[in-house]
């Protein structure tokens, strides 16, 4: 099949395989090659490709009501999930309201605004500013990317992002910013908030935003006492706590929300991924008890939607993707394998291309190293992690390449296979990544690439 010439591609200049076909946690391209999905696409399918429920539910949604303004009805489905998602939500029970996005990127955008309104109802009309974290992402569109702290993605259009976004340093221990130690460290990162909510105005702040385990920008796991400190700052200064759980919700960690490692509880959360798992577009705001009723005593509505918010075969794939994780256990499998994952993974740290492996669940980062002692990474021009995917691919195996761990530069991978991943395929899984960096690294040290 000859690609088409009408397609805005991700990459101009490179030619894709096609894909044709997903059976659990295989992908088929058009010559018949299987891929191992060792990355779920984005840390989006967890329950597999190809899951007969979700596409029989999808279906029968379709036939019964495709699409209904979100403005003008709600349906049986949007209740249904909602219902479930609400039960879902950490800490002491409250009632919980539900605001569908079609996406992560909605989601971000979607969390700001009901951050901003719940201000606006509560009449302290000077509190807009949100506080995120460097190597950090929230999403794509202007404003979750003016909230990211990913270097690299905010580049090209650092012109035009809102200036309403403070950030503080990131809380990643293997690379510390603030070149500490923990425990000894006293969780510095942590108490930078205090210090930005000082510069900007206590009155001016109306959220702090993180990932409860960072995604695509490190896969940075926070020490014991981080999150419940962000916490206990975000209430001691009255402002909304935002945990972005796009990646890391709907069990990927072994948890259905990551934050309930650390048993925080947030005041809105954020989901996409793998709360449909792939089968559609789909995302979600989880507002706690105090902000949706501060708005629904205020206003009473939230100037705010999308045309295909709470779409209806969106919230069936979501539904049904719901109930397969409930039946089949799977938030506690990606526990188990994901245990199994990290010791595998573990032993590439022998390899000296290797700096650090971390994660939660089945959240997995290896991050790559020109020099293990001093952490010196590759340099840029080399590009070790796409050289790395590259071959990963021509292997069978499909991983999740980034970088920007180090002022925009440095390489990482991030592994998250669907839940369902058998023993003996995370042992092919590591197998392969083993003899892939070998070789790339070979290529750059025939090409000089040590680092800048």
């Amino acid at each position: 099949m000859q690609q088409s010439d009408f397609t805005f591609l991700r990459n101009l200049r490179r030619h894709y395989p096609v894909a044709v076909r997903g059976e659990g946690v295989y992908l088929y391209d058009e010559n018949g090659k299987r891929y191992l999905d060792a990355c779920g696409g984005a840390a989006v399918v967890s329950i597999g490709h190809g899951v007969p429920e979700i596409i029989d539910a999808i279906t029968q949604q379709a036939r019964q009501l495709c699409y209904v303004h979100s403005s003008q009805f709600v349906s049986a489905v949007s209740s249904e999930l909602a219902e479930v998602l609400a039960a879902k939500f950490p800490g002491p029970a409250q009632h919980v309201r539900v605001h569908y996005t079609s996406g992560g990127s909605e989601a971000t955008e979607t969390a700001i605004k009901i951050a901003r309104a719940y201000w606006l109802a509560r009449g302290e009309t000077q509190r807009y500013k949100i506080i995120s974290r460097w190597i950090s992402y929230h999403g794509t569109t202007l404003g979750a990317l003016s909230a990211s702290g990913n270097k690299v993605r905010r580049q090209a259009f650092a012109p035009l992002l809102p200036n309403a976004m403070e950030h503080i340093s990131a809380c990643f221990c293997y690379r510390c910013p603030l070149g500490l130690e923990y425990p000894a460290c006293k969780l510095a990162c942590a108490e930078e908030l205090e210090q930005a909510i000082a510069r900007a105005g206590k009155e001016s702040v109306a959220a702090f935003i993180c990932e409860p385990v960072v995604g695509a920008s490190s896969g940075a796991v926070p020490p014991e006492g981080y999150l419940r400190r962000i916490r206990e700052i975000c209430d001691a200064h009255g402002i909304l706590m935002i945990a972005d759980e796009v990646m890391t919700g709907a069990g990927r960690t072994g948890k259905y929300f990551a934050v309930e490692h650390w048993g925080v509880t947030p005041d809105l959360i954020l989901l996409a991924k793998g709360l449909s798992s792939g089968y559609a577009p789909l995302g979600a705001v989880l507002a706690g008890e105090k902000v949706w009723r501060a708005i629904e005593a205020g206003p009473g509505s939230l100037d705010h939607g999308f045309t295909y918010q709470a779409h209806p075969p969106s919230l069936a794939a979501g539904l049904a993707v719901q109930r397969y994780l409930e039946k089949h256990n799977l938030v506690e499998r990606s526990r188990q394998r994901g245990e199994y994952l990290a010791k595998k993974l573990e032993r590439l740290r022998a390899l000296p291309c290797v700096g650090d492996v971390r994660g939660k669940g089945m959240l997995q980062t290896v991050e790559f190293v020109a020099d293990q002692a001093t952490k010196k990474p590759f340099s840029k021009e080399f590009n070790f992690n796409f050289h790395f995917f590259e071959n990963m691919q021509a292997r069978g195996v499909m991983v999740y390449p980034m970088r920007g761990t180090v002022e925009g530069g440095g390489d990482h991978v991030l592994i998250a296979p669907p839940f369902v991943i058998e023993e003996a395929q995370i042992d092919f899984l590591a197998e392969q990544m083993a003899q892939a960096l070998e070789e790339v690294h070979r290529a750059a040290l025939a090409a000089g690439a040590g680092g800048n």
